[in-house]
């Protein structure tokens, strides 16, 4: 790979795999495989090592490959039965040494390979008698040191020792005079070798993972050295003899704590990649300008705080990675490296990217979340560069528009008072009196107003601003936990609302601290201000000492999960500090088996949870809705914070002509009249309003964001919609999740009389049915709404009764039954799979109404029935553990999202029976019972052990249905294990989890049975912790998962 062009050094990424240590054999070899029946089916664990006969007349064969096959000695008579061998290949068995068979073959030998065993020590005779060995690999192993007649090798070019336990290296490694390759990474060396420094021909070297702490400064020798890892070799500083090597064309600096580069580093003109990826720069190193040849560079996580002007004079760069330092601006002249095909931004401080961004057309890769955008808006920014090039031309060409408008939603406990706290706030006749006796007289007479579930009002809070607020409130019954996360959005101002009167300490994790929870689950980094209502019921000491310790409560709460999640990632860190084979020799080990790349995954999701906690401001202001005086310093403390630039900075953005004029269309008549629009009616006024489709999805993720309409980007289901008639809307959720069983049926006795459209006599009029009333209609009425409440059923004729006022045809009713589905609200209980229903009624079943009901087909959990009877089949079963907060309604909108895969369904409140096909599934949702105890929701099956792959099968599309929905909650810390099959047959309370990662691995080579970490004993079937092929844990990216659902 040294003497490649410049085109395959796109090879040399920062993190390179295996490349140098299993190079590929040449396919013009005669090549033989062989590997050994195992008894039983046992794995490389089992104590009896197998034994392998070689066949006859093999003597032509020149590559023979024994790996896999776990031996602990060659076959006999290797050496006289393989006159002609070249290579051979002796990785993943049990050797702890060389063995001496292989020394006969030492007069032919050119290649070979004993990785992956559990070599201590070599051999000096069979070392010695390899001479005419060119490459050598010896990785991962557990060698202390190497023989001295490993110098003897003077034919030797490529040797690989990484991943071994050497301190230092023998002083005959200066003869290996025609070595080109060397890999000593994941060592334990203490110093850079000087015997390297005799090693003339040395084109590539790596010496990664050791703790260095320096380098000679004389390694200026190693003139031929072409390609060069360091990372994470604490060097601290480079010696200016480093900038000799004046042949290096890749190099790899990463977290070494470098500060600076030294001047002369300039000289390295060959120089094409360079990784100085978490180092400690706070200043863009100003040698690397000059390196006019230099294709990729790496600068992540860093300090640095701008880019240099003079980086335009890097013409011919490929890749540029600036992520997660702390750069507040870009310079104008970055748009003139117009080759730039990657360019990753994400976790800066940028707010404002330079004009004609557009120009780096060829950007594919672009990465430039987790920024204060401001212009172009973060909508536009995170489609890519396309859609910047088209906003900036359009803003370039029109009369910006400025819209200060935000969203504010009102959350809280049923009766904290949040629906008397939006009507004081927005009437205008409290504002600003202070003496008035005839108001306050008149005030204290307003009536106690009472939800009558989710209402939304706009509020111009400052007129001369024009700021205007969107207000939510959002219902605080449970029945609407279902919904209410619909209508949470980044970049909105988010109040809780607390009932000061009837706060008590104990009360602190159901009044704040599970909505805390849930806001930085569904929207991370939320800006939260918590308000105290009924401060007038309080002393002042009491509210005082109440205050405190709901602010108390609040810190305790942030650091117990902040280091909650500071230990997890700790883990994950040690878990990649040790070698993947370490990992999976042993069941014991955290994360057994799981593959660096998920490892990765996981730690970055951990430090994305850890770098967007909630902005919780402080202190809590307490208000009595009686006091004009405190409601003005609440609107004065709202005000505050949604003009404060750092807190929303997009308050403050200018907008293009076009998307103001794209709001208004959405609003006029004949459209302001439906319930939604499709995609493709929002794209017709699009182009009215001057923008192309492709520019259409970020105004309207603006206009949701803002609180004007809801759009749901991200839903594959619900994309396709866009809801710009809330009222309309919410009526119709409210509908359904009111719970009350007069206002129903209220409702259907309205439908039937064709009376009562207004909305206001419907919550005031008692349900008792009229003169003019069937009462045997009544009676069946009321059954219907009984069957509601506690079973969540309903007839399509009966649900379009409480529709009335919007179904005008039954056209109207289907569409708004099948939003209802998209939304995970309801299913159809015998919807017709072709034609039709011919006469019947259409049942619609609402899972989150589901009471009392128990499946009453047989279902288990934990491996037995519900006669607590055990399974003599084996046991699938996928959990889900939740440790912080469950997200509210998702176990009955999943089971919705289930519907479509199963069938013969059975549903309780916490537990789904069904088929898919044949072959049982049952999802259950397990409540936490304490503090310390997690939510957990398991997708189980059972099939006999030769047919467990129907369980998988079955399970599958289930599991990755939940996937996609849990990806609505991007700030949800959640784990996924699979059970261990032998612990629930044996009924186990507690059995042993895998990592849920294993779901996306291939199967191990080579292994058959895993233990089980609880029963040394025991082992179980790999069948049974990996599925037939690797699934998705972790689903494709929103957006990607979006595009998909319009392309169909």
């Amino acid at each position: 790979m040294a003497g490649k062009d410049s085109g395959n050094l796109k090879t040399v990424r920062l993190w390179r795999d295996a490349a140098l240590r299993a190079r590929k054999l040449r396919s013009n070899l005669r090549q033989l495989t062989l590997s050994c029946p195992r008894a039983g089916g046992d794995s490389l664990e089992s104590p009896d090592a197998p034994q392998l006969v070689l066949p006859a007349n093999i003597g032509d064969i020149e590559v023979l490959n024994l790996g896999n096959n776990g031996l602990e000695d060659v076959p006999e008579g290797l050496g006289s039965a393989l006159g002609s061998l070249r290579i051979l290949v002796l990785r993943r068995n049990r050797f702890a040494r060389l063995p001496p068979a292989v020394a006969e073959l030492g007069h032919h030998l050119t290649e070979l390979d004993v990785s992956h065993n559990r070599l201590t020590v070599l051999g000096a005779e069979v070392v010695s008698a390899l001479r005419e060995l060119r490459k050598l690999n010896l990785s991962h192993n557990q060698l202390p040191a190497l023989p001295a007649q490993l110098g003897a090798l003077g034919h030797l070019e490529e040797l690989d020792v990484s991943f071994n336990r050497l301190a230092h290296l023998p002083d005959s490694f200066s003869c290996l005079n025609h070595l080109r390759t060397l890999d000593v990474d994941h060592n334990q060396l203490t110093a850079f070798p000087r015997q390297l420094l005799q090693l003339a021909a040395l084109e590539e070297l790596d010496v990664s993972s050791n703790r260095l702490r320096g380098l000679p400064e004389d390694i200026s020798a190693l003139r031929a050295l072409k390609i060069l890892w360091l990372s994470g070799a604490e060097l601290g500083t480079l010696p200016s003899g480093f900038c000799e090597l004046a042949s290096l064309e890749s190099l790899m600096l990463d977290n070494n704590g470098l500060q600076a580069l030294p001047p002369e580093f300039s000289r390295l003109q060959r120089l094409k990649m360079l990784n100085l990826s978490s180092n400690l720069f706070e200043e863009f190193p100003e040698a690397l300008l000059p390196l006019a040849g230099l294709e990729e560079l790496y600068l992540s996580r860093n300090q640095l705080t701008s880019v240099p002007s003079l980086i335009a004079g890097l013409g011919r760069l490929l890749t540029l990675w600036l992520d997660n330092n702390r750069i507040r601006y870009l310079p104008d002249s970055i748009v003139e490296l117009t080759g730039l095909e990657e360019l990753v931004l994400q976790g800066n401080q940028i707010a404002v990217l330079p004009d004609n961004f557009g120009q780096l057309s060829r950007v594919g890769l672009w990465k430039i979340k987790d920024n204060p955008l401001i212009q172009p808006p973060y909508e536009v920014c995170m489609k890519g560069i396309p859609y910047i090039a088209a906003y900036q031309k359009e803003l370039a060409h029109s009369q910006p528009a400025v819209q200060p408008r935000l969203k504010l939603l009102l959350m809280g406990h049923k009766a904290a008072g949040k629906t008397l706290l939006r009507h004081c706030l927005t009437e205008d006749k409290v504002e600003g009196d202070q003496g008035g006796g005839d108001k306050e007289k008149n005030y204290l007479l307003f009536p106690p107003l009472g939800s009558k579930g989710i209402e939304v009002t706009s509020w111009t809070a400052d007129a001369s601003r024009g700021l205007r607020f969107i207000v939510y409130d959002l219902a605080g019954d449970e029945s609407y936990e279902v919904i209410q996360p619909f209508f949470l959005s980044p970049g909105a101002l988010y109040v809780l609302v607390v009932n000061l009167a009837t706060y008590e300490p104990r009360c602190f994790p159901t009044t704040v601290g599970t909505f805390l929870h849930r806001v930085g689950a569904r929207v991370p980094h939320a800006v939260v201000c918590i308000v105290g209502t009924h401060a007038d019921l309080c002393g002042e000491r009491e509210l005082e000492e109440k205050c405190l310790d709901i602010h108390r409560q609040i810190s305790l709460q942030e650091k117990h999960d902040a280091e909650g999640l500071s230990r997890l990632a700790k883990v994950v860190d040690e878990a990649l500090a040790r070698d993947f084979e370490l990992r999976s020799a042993s069941p014991h080990a955290a994360y057994y088996g799981v593959s660096d790349k998920n490892l990765r995954r996981r730690k970055a999701h951990f430090q994305y949870l850890l770098n967007h906690r909630l902005q919780i401001l402080s202190p809590v202001l307490p208000v009595s809705c009686r006091d004009p005086h405190q409601l003005q310093r609440l609107r004065d403390k709202l005000l505050s914070v949604a003009e404060h630039r750092e807190i929303f900075p997009n308050l403050h953005r200018v907008l293009p002509r076009s998307w103001q004029v794209l709001e208004e269309l959405h609003f006029q008549p004949p459209q302001a009249q439906r319930l939604w629009l499709s995609w493709w009616d929002s794209a017709r006024l699009g182009l009215q309003a001057g923008l192309t489709e492709d520019r259409l999805q970020s105004a309207l993720s603006y206009l949701h964001e803002s609180g004007k309409l809801l759009y749901f980007e991200d839903s594959p289901a619900l994309k396709e919609h866009v809801f710009h008639n809330l009222t309309r809307l919410i009526d119709i959720l409210n509908v359904f999740f009111q719970r009350d069983a007069s206002l129903l049926l209220h409702k259907l006795l309205l439908g039937t009389s064709g009376e009562g459209e207004g909305e206001g006599e419907s919550f005031l009029t008692p349900a008792v049915p009229t003169p003019g009333q069937d009462p045997l209609r009544a009676t069946q009425l009321h059954h219907y709404v009984e069957g509601f409440l506690l079973h969540g059923l309903l007839p399509a004729h009966v649900i379009r009764l409480l529709l009335k006022p919007h179904v005008q045809a039954q056209q109207d009713l289907q569409l708004l039954l099948e939003l209802l589905e998209k939304m995970g609200l309801c299913y159809c209980l015998n919807k017709p799979k072709g034609k039709p229903l011919n006469g019947s009624t259409a049942w619609y079943k609402f899972p989150c109404y589901v009471q009392n009901e128990v499946p009453h087909a047989e279902a288990w959990i934990n491996g037995t029935n519900l006669a607590g009877q055990s399974f003599v089949a084996e046991q699938l079963q996928i959990e889900y553990s939740f440790p912080f907060t469950f997200p509210p309604g998702l176990f009955a909108r999943y089971s919705v999202q289930i519907n479509s895969h199963v069938v013969h369904r059975s549903d309780g409140k916490f537990q789904i029976f069904a088929y898919r096909g044949k072959v049982p599934v049952v999802v259950s949702y397990r409540p936490a019972k304490g503090v310390l105890q997690p939510d957990t929701l398991s997708i189980a099956s059972h099939a006999s052990l030769p047919n467990i792959w129907t369980a998988w099968q079955a399970i599958t599309p289930l599991v990755e249905e939940l996937n996609v929905l849990l990806q609505e909650w991007p700030g949800l810390h959640y784990t996924v294990h699979i059970l261990c099959s032998k612990c629930l047959k044996r009924g186990s309370p507690n059995p042993h989890a895998f990592p849920g990662e294993l779901l996306s691995q291939p199967r191990p080579e080579g292994v058959a049975e895993i233990i089980c970490p609880k029963n040394g004993s025991e082992r179980v079937n790999v069948a049974l912790v990996y599925p037939p092929t690797p699934t998705v844990i972790s689903p494709c990216s929103k957006k990607n998962v979006g595009e998909k659902h319009r392309n169909q």
